[in-house]
């Protein structure tokens, strides 16, 4: 009760005070930019790697290695974490509050080249990004058909699909993933003739990355 006998005592009070509260309101809407991917100011940086045809433990041992023993020599770096599976290594570098991620980012492919040159021949650069609203997607879009093999749904994707997101204001083309299953026959490279194989059957039964490492 005592809000309306206020209003009623002071009346030109009560409305400048909600014309003020209509006028501010009415600026915050029109002059506030919106930022739809605001900057997070998350110190990370995620390293994925790459190679068709190794297994996690070699993933571990003639790669991920190299890499986190060159990322200790990053300046603000505060532990990596790394995770290797079939074919590929996804590695998270994490930094201290504060750290300027610009200087992070290029002392960050400055170690990954260097990582590299003690690597196995053939090994593809590195996908390196930040970690922030914009890298994360916001959809994910599955191809499957009854009637079209593999290889050909993949090369619709790349070449078909990709390209209409890449022309789409404010979105990055996705990357596409390798599609179908990786194998890795079982056998010795010296002596596999008492199973009936040969070197280039065995390069035929892998994936189609891994054969052509193997060329």
């Amino acid at each position: 009760m005592w809000l309306i006998h206020v209003a009623m005592r002071r009346p030109i009070t009560i409305l400048m005070v909600i014309l003020g509260v209509a006028l501010t309101s009415w600026l915050a809407l029109t002059r506030m930019k919106a930022d739809i991917f605001p900057d997070l100011g998350t110190p990370v940086i995620y390293v994925a790697q790459p190679y068709g045809g190794m297994d996690p433990a070699q993933m571990e041992g003639y790669l991920v290695n190299y890499y986190e023993y060159h990322f200790l020599y990053i300046r603000g770096i505060d532990h990596v974490e790394s995770r290797s599976i079939q074919g590929a290594a996804l590695m998270k570098l994490h930094f201290h509050e504060g750290t300027d991620m610009a200087t992070a980012m290029s002392e960050t492919v400055a170690q990954v080249n260097r990582s590299r040159s003690f690597m196995p021949p053939g090994t593809v650069p590195p996908f390196i990004m930040r970690f922030d609203a914009g890298s994360v997607p916001v959809g994910y879009l599955v191809f499957s058909s009854e009637t079209r093999g593999v290889d050909e749904i993949a090369d619709l994707a790349l070449f078909r699909v990709r390209p209409m997101f890449s022309r789409l204001e404010g979105v990055s083309a996705p990357r596409r993933p390798a599609g179908g299953p990786c194998l890795r026959p079982g056998g010795r490279p010296e002596n596999p003739s008492p199973r009936g194989l040969s070197r280039g059957s065995g390069r035929r039964a892998g994936c189609p990355a891994c054969a052509r490492r193997a060329r």
